[in-house]
């Protein structure tokens, strides 16, 4: 694709205010998106009030969608050439965010993925010891049982082609922050062109992930995109184990 129109979605919960107001009048400037999204997940009492005069569009739910199952709502209101999320608290800088829009912009590129461990990033961090090391270890095990070799998978800063959403939409139904790695799993499987964009990444705090608790559901989310995208390839043990499984709903369907 040369070119094409952007549509930016920005999920948000329990956001820090003054930043992610900040941060969308920045992506405003720099991106020149057609639509910016903020998809607000259980909004304090005036929440929606203090970012309505902002250059998007605040869609909220009164309750935990989660940040896949927001990204896939606000993507699926998009009527633009490609689809872009980035995280609200801002940790990828616009000028990051716009290499990952751009690749998909100017190339043959499906999905550009941002990567704060790519050997080219310029990475600020403040994580924990523990927290860098589940996710340097999350990171090999991906890699390990994925088509798709990254150097990080859960980045909040990615792109994709309009028409490519089409293929994989139907095949998501991690709601929470197992989305992305479900993602990357779904687009191997299809054989959409990955690309991996270092990027400048300062760690905020107040993040809402649980290191502990959020590693044991993104293994277990890893191993079910890893089964789904092995059905997808027609993997004869896959599709055994399938026809004996609870099947999994998509969040377009759940969303409904």
């Amino acid at each position: 694709m040369t070119g094409g129109t952007v549509g930016l979605v920005v999920p948000a919960y329990q956001p820090d205010i003054s930043r992610l107001r900040e941060y969308i009048e920045a992506l405003d400037t720099r991106l020149s998106p057609t639509t910016i999204l903020i998809e607000l997940d259980s909004p304090g009492e005036n929440t929606e009030t203090q970012l309505a005069d902002l250059p998007a569009r605040v869609e909220s739910v009164p309750y935990r969608l989660g940040k896949g199952a927001a990204i896939t709502e606000g993507f699926e209101k998009l009527k633009t050439d490609i689809f872009a999320f980035a995280d609200a608290d801002g940790a990828t800088p616009v000028d990051s965010l716009a290499k990952v829009v751009e690749s998909v912009q100017t190339s043959s590129v499906d999905i550009s993925v941002g990567s704060r461990r790519h050997p080219r990033s310029d990475v600020d961090a403040h994580q924990t010891i523990v927290r860098r090391f589940l996710g340097k270890g999350f990171t090999w095990l991906a890699n390990t049982l994925l088509s798709v070799p990254l150097h990080d998978y859960q980045c909040g800063a990615k792109a994709i082609d309009a028409n490519c959403w089409s293929k994989v939409r139907e095949h998501l139904c991690e709601p929470g922050f197992a989305w992305d790695v479900e993602l990357i799993a779904i687009a191997g499987a299809l054989d959409l062109r990955v690309e991996e964009i270092p990027i400048e990444w300062e760690d905020r705090p107040g993040s809402t992930v649980a290191p502990v608790w959020d590693s044991i559901d993104l293994f277990r989310a890893l191993l079910s995109a890893r089964h789904r995208a092995r059905q997808l390839r027609n993997d004869r043990l896959h599709k055994t184990i399938a026809a004996y499984s609870e099947k999994q709903t998509p969040i377009i369907e759940s969303n409904r």
